[in-house]
């Protein structure tokens, strides 16, 4: 049975950590070093955020403009384009807006990238980008709104979350030091794939 220990270059990083049970966590208290023996099939090993003092860039920037008016119109730009990609592309930038209630359809256009779809039963704008990458233009979506006739002007502008996989690439920072494995003959192959993901990202206009 396998019997592995993992280290970090920058353990300092992490802060409020959650290990799966199968760690050693007095090692881990006095050395900052992983040891631990896997369980069968796939699991998480540990869950960490990172300390206020390091300031994590995102990869993607997106800009949402809303602007609603009396007489039931409205005016939807929104832009987005690669920001700190480590000079990676960012992949798979889903954008979602919920719209106010009174929305009943909306009439857009993507200049240059994905596609949108509109649910007027949730009014959640969806707007599939794709693809994100340095020296190319920022992909947008504009047009206009529908609301329902004699409805008052929404108090506030939608929230938007953004969604993306940035591959090669941990933003954390976090690195890497070293893999060891004892207690097996063979000679296993080791490496570490770096993969940012982002869960539900917060915009508000």
């Amino acid at each position: 049975m396998p019997d592995l220990t993992l280290s970090f270059m920058n353990p300092r990083l992490l802060d409020d950590v959650s290990f799966h049970p199968c760690v050693r966590f007095r090692r881990w208290e006095a050395e900052r070093i992983l040891s631990f023996v896997p369980p069968d099939g796939k699991f998480r090993l540990m869950s960490y955020h990172i300390s206020a003092q390091n300031v994590v860039a995102l990869p993607v920037y997106v800009k949402p403009t809303f602007s609603f008016r009396e007489g039931g119109s409205g005016r939807i730009d929104i832009s987005c384009g690669p920001k700190q990609t480590m000079g990676q592309v960012v992949e798979n930038v889903v954008l979602e807006v919920q719209m106010p209630k009174c929305v009943m359809t909306v009439n857009l256009a993507s200049t240059n990238a994905g596609l949108y779809t509109f649910d007027p039963v949730s009014k959640v704008l969806r707007w599939e980008v794709g693809k994100v990458q340095l020296h190319r233009p920022a992909a947008s979506l504009t047009g206009s709104a529908t609301m329902q006739s004699g409805s008052a002007v929404p108090d506030s502008n939608p929230t938007s979350t953004v969604q993306f996989k940035l591959p090669h690439v941990a933003v954390s920072g976090l690195k890497v030091n070293r893999l060891d494995i004892y207690g097996e003959k063979y000679k296993p192959f080791k490496g570490v794939k770096y993969m940012t993901k982002a869960g539900k990202y917060q915009i508000r206009a």
